[in-house]
């Protein structure tokens, strides 16, 4: 284990502004992930899925997660290898990258192929985010801006929806991905420039007065991206041609790659890869960015995002109505099983580990693992049952009314992760997060007690904006602790696993709480007579319509008190993991020489 770095220097205003571009590139990455709640049918139907076949577009949504949990603790760690700057540079652009596929995508491959290169790229800048924030801050004022960081990457999950029924009311779905292109490249050239320059960059820029630009790779660049979005939009101007439309007959097949427009672009692009890696500064330095990852333990890496893919794939796979994974997410359990034993036998034989040795051996560092993990296990069954409740209540027909019901929650959650940033600077990280989940535990126990017409009543306002305030004040201080108790140069890879912790938390949590959930509602139809004995006239039918509806609140209200449960552990585990963690000014090298 390495010396930590010294403390921080005095916080300037470009690094202000520097931190202040990275928290809305997580912010607008994270809106990202809820974008397609309602583009998702329109975009079915743009790559030719039948509407009436929804679960052939589950790879649209699982791919996103895949991409952004599975690579994650690669990331993080190139992070600390490589710098904060370079890797969020590198991530918009990865992220930019996937919006551009997505937005030209024609059949479901390549639109699953964009969105995961969108996770990578979204997945990316948080835990380089986070690290900046504790090489600008020392520990003691780190709290508002991790609370901060915290905020925007939650309030992505209102401006996502938002922001695809904006778009989606003046243009089609492929307008969203554009934007995200633009987005992207913007934020991804505004951070480069602010990126404060290294003496060895400083002293090649005197030797040179005007900077290199690798012209032959840039025109290899715009060649392949030409071919690319010809082979992928394929006008139809080109393809009537006599003479240009043979560019677009398939060798063998009918794969559009198999044309000679296809085949050049793919020589294009081995011509770019080439240049990259053998030309003297590339427009892309493919060969030091191979260095870096085989530095980052690439294997490890590997290894690791099959043991995520694994768990992802076997619970997103699963039928909640008869279990919590599928006959076939067994295999895929044993598959991430058997990848994990991998790991865990090369991380101890590797000269240099994706998670170095040591890195979280103190208590408040893996124990935030733990404490994120149920954190996500809670939190998801607000994101997915609070909109249910309000489906099967008041708003059965209608899927937007039952989603503003959620906004009530995610505009408190933002609101208390500044707030419990503020906190910690007076209370332990542990006191602090115990009492938010103790509040989130709190508003789900009010939630148990909604009926039928409480969605529409002042009252449910209080077990939301309650939950979302206890969500909130916890994120803050789960980060903070971690930080605090980990080595400076791994920063990056620390902070990866607790956003990787928090997210299969949600994904283990919605499987296992809705297969609770529906056994009761199970257990609760078993007393409501058939139709057919109920439903001998509109009134008596509107009985029976409303006897499902109590099945489907006691189905609802399982959840509700299963999430409950995972907050009072969460709250339980951060007490006791980050007992005696210092909520006073000391230094990150005080703490870590003390504990």
């Amino acid at each position: 284990m390495s010396a930590p770095a010294a403390d921080p220097a005095p916080v300037t205003r470009t690094s202000r502004l520097l931190l202040a571009l990275a928290a809305v590139a997580v912010a607008f990455a994270a809106a990202d992930t809820y974008v397609v709640v309602l583009a998702l049918p329109d975009m079915m139907t743009g790559v030719g899925v039948p509407i009436d076949q929804l679960q052939r577009a589950a790879p649209i949504v699982s791919g996103f997660l895949l991409g952004y949990v599975a690579m994650l603790p690669l990331i993080g760690r190139i992070a600390d290898l490589r710098g904060r700057v370079p890797v969020l540079v590198m991530a918009l652009v990865l992220f930019a990258v996937g919006s551009l596929v997505t937005t030209l995508a024609y059949d479901m491959p390549s639109i699953v192929a964009g969105r995961f290169l969108q996770g990578v790229g979204g997945g990316g800048l948080v835990p380089a985010t986070l690290a900046l924030v504790a090489d600008l801050y020392p520990v003691e004022r780190r709290g508002v801006p991790l609370g901060v960081v915290s905020a925007v990457q939650e309030i992505g999950s209102v401006l996502g929806p938002l922001f695809g029924a904006a778009v989606l009311a003046v243009s089609d779905w492929r307008a969203i991905f554009a934007i995200n292109l633009a987005v992207g490249l913007v934020l991804a050239a505004a951070i480069r420039t602010l990126a404060p320059r290294s003496p060895v960059a400083d002293v090649g820029a005197q030797r040179t007065s005007r900077p290199h630009v690798d012209v032959v790779g840039v025109l290899l660049l715009l060649a392949t991206f030409s071919g690319g979005a010809i082979v992928f939009l394929r006008p139809s101007g080109l393809m009537r041609d006599l003479t240009w439309g043979q560019l677009f007959i398939p060798f063998a097949g009918d794969g559009r790659w198999l044309t000679p427009i296809g085949a050049v672009t793919v020589a294009v692009l081995v011509l770019l890869v080439a240049r990259c890696w053998f030309g003297p500064r590339p427009v892309l330095d493919l060969r030091g960015w191979v260095r870096v990852l085989v530095e980052a333990d690439l294997v490890g890496a590997l290894l690791l995002a099959l043991a995520l893919g694994g768990v992802i794939l076997a619970f997103a796979t699963a039928d909640p109505k008869i279990e919590v994974f599928s006959p076939r997410g067994r295999w895929y359990l044993l598959g991430a099983i058997l990848a994990a034993a991998a790991f865990t036998w090369h991380v101890r034989r590797a000269e240099n580990p994706l998670v170095p040795r040591g890195a979280l051996r103190r208590t408040p560092a893996w124990g935030a693992l733990l404490v994120s993990f149920f954190v996500g296990a809670a939190l998801i069954a607000a994101l997915i049952d609070i909109p249910l409740f309000a489906r099967t209540t008041v708003y059965p027909d209608d899927q937007l009314p039952a989603a503003l019901v959620l906004v009530r929650f995610l505009l408190a959650l933002p609101v208390g992760a500044v707030a419990g940033g503020f906190l910690i600077r007076r209370f332990s990280p542990g006191v602090v997060t115990a009492v938010g989940m103790l509040m989130a535990a709190a508003g789900f126990v009010l939630m148990t007690r909604w009926g039928l017409t409480t969605i529409e009543e002042p009252i449910a306002n209080l077990a939301l904006i309650t939950g979302g305030l206890g969500f909130g004040l916890a994120l803050a201080p789960v980060n903070a602790a971690l930080l605090a108790h980990t080595d400076d140069d791994v920063h990056g890879v620390a902070t990866a696993f607790v956003v990787v912790s928090r997210m299969v938390g949600m994904l283990i949590g919605i499987s296992a709480l809705t297969t609770i959930g529906l056994r009761r509602y199970y257990a609760e139809q078993k007393a409501v007579p058939p139709v057919q004995e109920v439903c001998d006239g509109k009134s008596r039918c509107k009985e029976f319509s409303d006897l499902l509806r109590v099945a489907g609140i006691a189905q609802e209200h399982a959840v509700f008190w299963g999430a409950a449960g995972c907050a009072v552990v969460a709250a339980v585990l951060a007490l006791v993991v980050f007992r005696g963690v210092r909520a006073d000014g000391v230094s990150t090298r005080e703490v870590l020489s003390t504990h």
